[in-house]
């Protein structure tokens, strides 16, 4: 069961977004509220796993809010819904270091596949917000030490995998491409990450790039 938070100032709106995630068989909202002070006690359950926030602006308190959140339970993996999409707003979130993020244009399927992401323990951002990201840092990261014999460790499945998951594929997506399981993609994930030894997303997309395994 994967433990579910939701805050948005709007109460109308969370509500919204609890009634999308309450029929699906393996969430159990814990909460729904729309007060940051309940917040502040609520997002400290231990068995919290993912924690749902809607912001509507990029102030200094909002972001020292997703800041202060991740710190006081890193257990809860924050995935942000932002109206703001522009490339401002972006990655300031990203640099507050919050998980996932969701833009409005976002569909309840991104929505559910962003939480099973997160919950399996990688980032998760959709097709256009990666790529902006992308945009910003592939030049910016500290540049890792050179990977390159980690490929070789990879099979021609699992590069397959890694392609279609660089350019964003979901799971289903990827599963219908190769003619394989979700299971067996989401296993291919986690060797894949284990043995390249990379821990985001956008580590996974940079290397892939180095690699000519997908191009920008």
């Amino acid at each position: 069961m994967i433990n579910i938070g939701i805050y948005d100032e709007h109460k109308l709106m969370g509500k919204g977004l609890e009634l999308i995630l309450e029929p699906v068989p393996d969430f159990e909202v814990l909460f729904c509220t729309d007060s940051r002070d309940k917040l502040a006690v609520l997002s400290q359950n231990r068995s919290l796993n993912i924690l749902i926030l809607t912001i509507h602006d990029t102030s200094v308190r909002t972001m020292n809010l997703i800041v202060r959140l991740s710190l006081a339970n890193p257990k809860a993996r924050l995935l942000i819904l932002s109206f703001d999409s522009s490339e401002d707003t972006i990655i300031k979130i990203v640099k507050s270091k919050a998980k996932g993020i969701l833009g409005r244009e976002a569909s309840k399927k991104e929505l559910i596949e962003a939480i099973y992401t997160l919950r399996n323990g990688f980032d998760y951002f959709t097709s256009s917000i990666n790529q902006m990201v992308l945009n910003q840092y592939i030049n910016k990261l500290e540049t890792p030490e050179d990977k390159s014999e980690g490929l070789n460790s990879l099979s021609e499945r699992q590069i397959e995998v890694l392609r279609l998951w660089g350019k964003s594929y979901s799971n289903q997506e990827i599963a219908d491409e190769l003619f394989i399981s979700v299971r067996t993609v989401e296993a291919h994930k986690n060797h894949i990450m284990q043995k390249l030894q990379l821990k985001s997303m956008v580590e996974l997309v940079k290397f892939s790039i180095k690699n000519n395994i997908i191009e920008i």
